[in-house]
């Protein structure tokens, strides 16, 4: 069994495998390590007649606070990408299509909060199931750029798409459901159960017809131009690294990031607030 430095592999039940993303301490900040890792994982269920299908979800208290900012986030990456502007979102557009192109499905399994690349992460995924109080948000466009990997408007539709654009705000999980990032949402303390018997019921099918029901949503995807428009958006995320704006957040994004992240928490707890107050009808 292979040892990776950034995941944990197990078998939960007959058919299925999981990935853990294990940075907790990090809150899983998905590193170039563990894009690879990830990958060779994957990969490797791919050629294994015993996975049918695998589910991804993170360990500790949240599913991903996005990439890494704190490490290069192109040093040895798992493929090559042909280098210059845009080098960056051309990689991790390429490495979330590697998700697609799989031969059996993968489940996306969020809980506590998925940022930014995180979010990206999820939706490479062919399922998304969350938790009722998981908090999933983009506030990268706030200070440095529109999405690496931009799925919103091919796959969330352009109203929802903009409103992430131009907001950053955070969706919970019932409200992820209602504007299709997500299948379904269950409560916190049954995410785990309600995933893994999700899994089961895909396990039940043989890999070979599943690779084609697979293969069939996502050509029909490709048809209507959702591939296209995604690669589109890495020409934007380029030019947003070359505005005036970005460059106090280019030097030093982890503390712009905290500060935001800090605005976040207030204007939620002012939300929550309001809530508390309205009379009940």
């Amino acid at each position: 069994m292979t040892d990776f430095e950034t995941i944990v592999v197990d078998y939960p039940s007959e058919g299925v495998a999981r990935i853990t993303l294990n940075r907790a301490e990090k809150r899983n900040a998905i590193s170039t390590l563990m894009r690879t890792e990830i990958l060779a994982a994957l990969e490797a269920h791919d050629l294994d007649g015993a996975v049918r299908v695998t589910i991804l979800r993170g360990s500790g208290a949240c599913f991903s606070a996005g990439y890494d900012l704190g490490g290069d986030l192109m040093a040895e990456p798992p493929f090559h990408t042909a280098p210059g502007d845009g080098a960056w979102a051309r990689q991790v557009t390429q490495n979330w299509f590697s998700f697609w192109d799989m031969a059996k499905p993968i489940i996306a399994q969020v809980h506590g909060y998925a940022i930014a690349g995180a979010t990206e992460l999820a939706q490479a995924c062919d399922l998304v199931y969350v938790a009722d109080d998981a908090r999933i948000s983009y506030p990268i466009v706030r200070v440095a750029s529109p999405p690496d990997w931009q799925y919103h408007a091919p796959l969330l539709g352009m109203r929802r798409a903009m409103e992430i654009m131009l907001t950053g705000g955070e969706m919970l999980g019932p409200e992820a459901v209602t504007v299709g990032w997500a299948n379904r949402s269950f409560p916190a303390a049954v995410l785990d159960d309600e995933v893994l018997a999700v899994a089961e019921t895909i396990a039940g099918t043989a890999s070979d017809l599943m690779a084609i029901n697979k293969r069939l949503v996502h050509r029909q995807a490709e048809i209507l131009g959702v591939r296209s428009a995604i690669r589109a958006g890495s020409e934007f995320q380029a030019l947003a690294g070359h505005q005036a704006s970005v460059e106090s957040f280019k030097a030093d994004p982890l503390s712009t990031m905290k500060e935001h992240n800090a605005a976040d928490a207030a204007r939620r707890e002012a939300r929550e607030q309001r809530s508390r107050q309205q009379p009940e009808s």
